[in-house]
């Protein structure tokens, strides 16, 4: 190859030949390069507003849903008795214990009864005495005698008779001139006395009949104490606490053991001021408890007719069903559920984005994400009741991310609405 002269230069340099490649591949990769930067092809956009973010909406829609009061509480036994024993003496048996399921008028526990079963026969031995004085039969029912029927007031009307008679024939003597007047005198009083006699048989009888209706008593007391020796369920539940064992002397009053009702439960809960007037017996109440997905309804049974001065709150208490899995004492969220016909907007769940505490979505409008606040109201699994902040209908973006307002956005997967929001859900 020749040496030639290249323009600028009055003389072609001379250079070596692995030299001359090194240069000449230096000198077209500038050449490329410049060309790129001046190729209105290779322009590429570097600014947000300039990117176009594919995203997935929802539609916000207008449904069907519970109106409901939030509120928070505790469960607690519908009725709790501490059973103690009526009569003094030593227990004898207890059949119950921790936990135990017990039976209205089932068998919980007795007192040795052999002290009250002699105290019963020695009340209706003193029963058979009085009716013996008045002279019924020793054993029966029928207390009742007629005051003439009873032997001393028989014989002391038969000497009242015969003194009345008497005292009449000598009267009669003493007018004829016959007996002189201190034996008439002596007739009167035997009269006075005979009378006075019959008198207080009849206040014997009497007395006697009231003796009669005290043994009565007597016995009744006598079987009641010795029913007494054994203590009953006073209702369906079961043992939250036993407290004496057998062998153990109990006076009157010490308690045994300690029952509750735990079906149905009793919900009591506290709802704010402003929603008091929404609430009313006869309402739903749908329970939530720790580790228990499944929902528990009850009903709403009493209301407070008053709010409470110090927190400005309503007491309200519902029954709830118990199927075995609810324990009282149980701390519970419970929703009171005031309308079941309420319409309200719903957006699926992860439209909603929080920040600080502040809830909002990103609308679509114009090809453009825009941020706007809102105030939302019930949850489901899957959807939002939103009850301010947006419209029916808009475009809501569906898991925004770290989109901002006013990037443009590209509906890559448009959604006719969001999950329905079912009653009881």
């Amino acid at each position: 190859m020749s040496d030639s002269c290249m323009p600028g230069f009055g003389r072609r340099a001379r250079l070596p030949g692995g030299m001359r490649g090194l240069v000449c591949a230096t000198f077209l990769s500038i050449l490329v390069t410049a060309c790129g930067r001046n190729d209105p092809a290779g322009k590429k956009g570097t600014g947000r507003g300039d990117t176009v973010r594919p995203v997935k909406t929802a539609v916000v829609v207008e449904q069907v849903m519970e109106h409901t009061v939030a509120v928070i509480g505790t469960l607690a036994a519908q009725d709790e008795a501490t059973l103690s024993v009526k009569v003094a003496g030593r227990l004898q048996t207890i059949a119950v214990d921790l936990g135990t399921t017990v039976k209205k008028g089932q068998l919980i526990a007795r007192v040795e009864p052999q002290d009250y079963e002699l105290q019963l026969r020695q009340a209706e031995a003193l029963l058979a005495q009085a009716r013996a004085r008045l002279g019924l039969p020793l054993e029966g029912s029928d207390d009742k005698i007629e005051l003439d029927q009873a032997s001393t007031v028989k014989e002391a009307r038969a000497r009242l008779e015969e003194a009345r008679k008497n005292r009449e024939r000598i009267e009669s003597l003493t007018q004829q001139g016959i007996l002189s007047e201190s034996e008439r005198e002596a007739a009167n009083a035997s009269y006075e006395v005979a009378a006075n006699r019959y008198r207080d048989a009849l206040e014997e009888v009497n007395n006697r009949r009231a003796q009669l209706a005290q043994r009565r008593v007597e016995v009744e007391i006598g079987r009641k104490q010795l029913d007494d020796t054994a203590i009953h369920a006073p209702f369906d539940g079961a043992i939250q606490e036993r407290r004496a064992s057998p062998g153990e002397y109990l006076t009157a009053g010490t308690p045994v053991v300690t029952i509750v009702r735990t079906d149905p439960l009793r919900l009591r809960v506290e709802a704010p001021e402003r929603e008091s007037a929404a609430i009313r017996t006869g309402q739903k109440v749908r329970i939530h408890l720790e580790g228990d997905e499944r929902p528990h309804v009850g009903t709403v049974s009493r209301v407070s007719p008053a709010i409470n001065q110090q927190n400005r709150m309503l007491v309200v208490e519902a029954d709830i069903k118990n199927d075995g899995s609810l324990r009282p004492g149980s701390f519970v969220r419970a929703e009171i559920i005031t309308r079941d016909d309420h319409q309200s907007l719903s957006v699926p769940a992860d439209a909603i984005v929080t920040f600080a505490g502040i809830e909002k979505v990103f609308v679509v409008e114009n090809g453009k994400a825009v941020e706007k606040p809102v105030n939302t109201g019930r949850r489901g699994t899957n959807w939002v009741e939103v009850v301010t902040g947006v419209k029916v209908g808009e475009i809501l973006v569906v898991s925004p991310g770290n989109l901002q307002t006013g990037e443009a956005v590209k509906i890559e997967h448009p959604s006719v609405g969001t999950a329905a929001a079912s009653n009881g859900s």
